[in-house]
């Protein structure tokens, strides 16, 4: 199925592009460590394949790397690519311009990923592409490969392509493209002060597991 862009998304990327230091600034304040506490230990252990999509400034890419993880960053946005290589290249990543919700680049190079982050993402995707992001997320992992996912609560705004996303939309694509639900995190406030809004990780496994 072919998906294209809407305006809202071709808007996220202009806005991402014109701001790209302002983001990365605001990006590179915060630790992995305290963004993840809720998974990470979830995280696969090295040599594992990790698929960050939508990398923007690289700060957990480059704190997946670390780990000995191989990791792979997904970033649509060209400047805030070029700005994050150049910030994290001391890091063992592999940058590739691509996008979901058919992340083509990705799936021709025919590698599955022990883990798949979503950090701030989701809700960029409008309603109509996430069923075929999820079918492309869950085709990328390997058998009871981790798919991480942070869910924006607040109002949407689609200035920036930022579009409203439910809790109850997302378990229901996950059930139905064999991802099964091993963690849901609690709310939390927005750890840049921005009023108004929260998050909330959601962490998957492919397949059905009979114990965990």
């Amino acid at each position: 199925m072919k998906s294209g862009r809407t305006v809202q998304e071709d808007l996220a990327i202009a806005s991402y592009d014109q701001f790209a230091e302002r983001f990365i600034e605001a990006y590179e304040r915060l630790i992995f460590e305290e963004v993840h506490s809720e998974i990470l230990d979830l995280l696969p252990k090295a040599p594992a394949r990790v698929l960050d999509v939508g990398a923007g400034s690289g700060r957990d890419a480059a704190a997946l790397a670390k780990r000995g993880l191989i990791v792979t960053a997904v970033e649509p946005v060209a400047r805030m690519r070029a700005l994050a290589k150049a910030l994290h290249s001391d890091s063992n990543i592999a940058w590739v311009e691509d996008r979901l919700p058919a992340l083509p680049r990705i799936v021709r190079s025919r590698k599955r990923y022990s883990l798949i982050l979503l950090s701030a993402v989701w809700m960029h995707i409008s309603p109509q592409d996430r069923d075929v992001a999820i079918a492309t997320l869950s085709r990328l992992l390997e058998d009871r490969g981790l798919l991480v996912i942070t869910l924006r609560l607040g109002q949407p705004d689609l200035g920036r392509g930022i579009y409203e996303v439910s809790e109850e939309e997302l378990l229901k694509l996950a059930y139905i493209h064999m991802l099964t639900l091993v963690r849901i995190g609690k709310e939390t406030l927005d750890k840049l002060d921005r009023p108004n809004i929260r998050w909330k990780t959601f962490a998957f496994r492919r397949g059905v597991l009979l114990s965990e």
